[in-house]
């Protein structure tokens, strides 16, 4: 039995999927992004007219995706500490990794999930970086 999850505080999903399903007491996010919910914004990303990036600010994703993320685990019944798999898409590795594992240590000083990090040629929208999470949730 597996319950899907919806967050009222996380950015829209860009198809049809949930936010995360539940299978027991275990929490599987989908691939989370810095975008904001209600609208295309994207945290320190500067578009084209035709929606092209002409820049972006890596630290302000970092930032957002990880409250986004939070947003999911809080809504679902679980939290940042019961992280215990971390999968992250990159589209610029040489550029963004430095910074990314910077600010990925400040998050997660005390929990140190398992990760593992892949530079990807695109994402579904114009963003640098996506999460895909899994956690641990109390039993009901």
């Amino acid at each position: 039995m597996s319950d899907k999850i919806y967050s009222s505080r996380a950015p829209e999903p860009v198809g049809p999927y949930p936010h995360a399903r539940r299978v027991g007491n275990l929490l599987f996010l989908s691939g989370i992004g810095p975008r904001e919910r209600g609208s295309n914004k994207i945290p320190g990303v500067e578009l084209d007219e035709n929606g092209n990036i002409l820049s972006y600010d890596i630290e302000a994703q970092c930032h957002s995706v990880f409250r986004n993320v939070r947003h999911v685990l809080e809504e679902a019944g679980s939290s940042w500490d019961k992280i215990v798999d971390v999968t992250v898409f990159l589209t610029n590795m040489k550029r963004d990794f430095p910074v990314f594992n910077r600010i990925y240590a400040e998050y997660f000083k005390d929990n140190q999930p398992c990760r593992t990090t892949v530079e990807v040629n695109a994402l579904p929208t114009p963003i640098a970086i996506e999460l895909k999470v899994i956690a641990t949730i109390d039993e009901e």
